[in-house]
């Protein structure tokens, strides 16, 4: 009994062995060849795979929605998941190590920006294959990403600056509203604002104007409370912060131009997959390159010590009133996508449950760092949509997972963790082929 216990544990040192080094020979790209295999291969052969193992169709959300549904498809799911994704990705992570770790030293002996841009196009073929099987799978795609740039924009504020914000419903309610108000009214024959102005078809081209106004409408409604709350800081900011909040959402309620309670509706449907891609990887470039400017070390150097920040020639109240301002425009265009996505929004969208969203996903990713906001995003939303069928019980599960992560990793799971594309993007030793 003893021998055979002693062989397991041997095999699966030797696994987690393997998994290892595989992990530290593959470049980003090359695991990046192997996603887009997966999905290819679901494309062609996931009706087939799903009917062999005995599923009724091909799951849409890595077969959670199914085994929630029904347990004892929890066998033939696993399969699935094994034979359309883990098994692509490992052999064509494997035995591409080493053309691979070729293509990446070309690429690093180039700017960095062919790199990046290289790397970006494939990972939006990834998403887009995945996305494709279905309108369900786009939606969630759309929306996790808009949660990516309304969780980096907060942990600008919570994190960066080291203040406690609630005010991003607000921020995103201004520009979703501020850019729904735009579109509707220049290129939409509209019930609210009747016959478009413009010609419709110029409507795709002006979106990211549209976008563009909706964040600074947001800005400029920091901007409002940033002047008189930064003479205050902690639990005030946050009380001051939350105030914002219920007067944006209560002058929305009351301004019949903008459909009151009832909401607006029929935005064009300009948040296409391809343009929310752009987005997000727009705003974590331009996030990124923020926080490790001398901006972010000026806000580091506030979130630390005020004081000696001050001492050392930080001005203080600009530094933390400019990147309010610069958080809230990338709340604002989150917004404006948002809406444009779900084509309806109204008050109660930007409630203290959009709050507690934002600020779940900030906390669980990590403060301080641009990984941990991307991770936090995508796992509170899958975690979200996965848990679905579960309705009432998902919201026990998760605020649980949430109070674990807060007692072992208070900062998060990855916190304080800077984003360097360069050593992302570095080739990998492929010495063992």
């Amino acid at each position: 009994m003893e021998s055979k216990n002693n062989k397991a544990v041997v095999k699966r040192k030797r696994l987690v062995g393997a998994v290892q080094e595989l992990v530290a020979t593959v470049p980003t790209i090359g695991w990046l060849f192997g996603l887009l295999a997966a999905v290819f291969s679901e494309h062609i052969l996931g009706d087939l795979f799903a009917t062999m193992v005995g599923l009724p169709k091909i799951p849409v959300l890595f077969g959670c929605l199914i085994v929630l549904k029904k347990p004892l498809f929890i066998p033939s799911v696993l399969l699935y998941l094994g034979l359309i994704y883990l098994l692509p990705l490992y052999l064509v992570s494997k035995f591409s190590r080493k053309p691979a770790n070729k293509l990446a030293h070309k690429l690093d002996n180039l700017p960095i920006w062919i790199s990046s841009i290289t790397h970006i196009v494939l990972l939006y073929g990834v998403i887009y294959l995945w996305a494709d099987l279905s309108d369900y799978r786009i939606l969630v795609a759309k929306l996790i990403m808009i949660a990516i740039i309304l969780t980096l924009s907060i942990n600008v504020i919570n994190g960066y600056m080291g203040e406690f914000s609630c005010s991003h419903p607000g921020f995103m309610a201004l520009g979703a509203y501020g850019s729904s108000t735009l579109t509707l009214m220049l290129f939409a024959d509209d019930k609210l604002f009747g016959p478009a102005l413009l010609p419709p078809a110029l409507g795709p081209y002006l979106f990211p104007l549209a976008l563009i106004a909706g964040g600074i409408l947001a800005a400029l409604g920091a901007l409002v409370i940033a002047i008189p709350s930064f003479r205050t800081r902690g639990d005030y900011l946050a009380i001051i912060s939350l105030a914002f909040l219920f007067i944006v959402k209560s002058i929305i309620e009351n301004t019949e131009f903008v459909g009151g309670p009832r909401g607006m509706s029929s935005q064009p449907n300009w948040s296409t997959l391809p343009v929310v891609f752009g987005w997000t990887i727009i705003c974590i470039w331009v996030i990124n390159n923020f926080v490790r400017s001398t901006m972010g070390k000026a806000l580091n150097a506030v979130r630390d010590n005020e004081m000696a920040a001050d001492a050392m020639t930080v001005n203080t109240r600009r530094t933390k009133m400019v990147t309010f301002m610069f958080a809230a425009f990338w709340a604002g265009i989150a917004g404006g996508l948002f809406a444009h996505v779900l084509r309806y929004v109204n008050p109660s969208t930007f409630g203290i449950q959009k709050l507690a969203e934002i600020l779940a996903m900030v906390y669980f990713g990590g403060l301080n760092s641009v990984v941990g906001s991307i991770v936090g995003a995508v796992s509170i939303n899958l975690l979200s949509e996965a848990l679905r069928p579960l309705e009432i019980y998902k919201w026990i599960i998760i605020p649980l997972l949430l109070i674990f992560v807060m007692l072992y990793r208070p900062m998060g799971l990855i916190s304080f963790r800077e984003f360097d594309v360069k050593k992302l993007f570095k080739p990998k030793n492929s010495s063992k082929e």
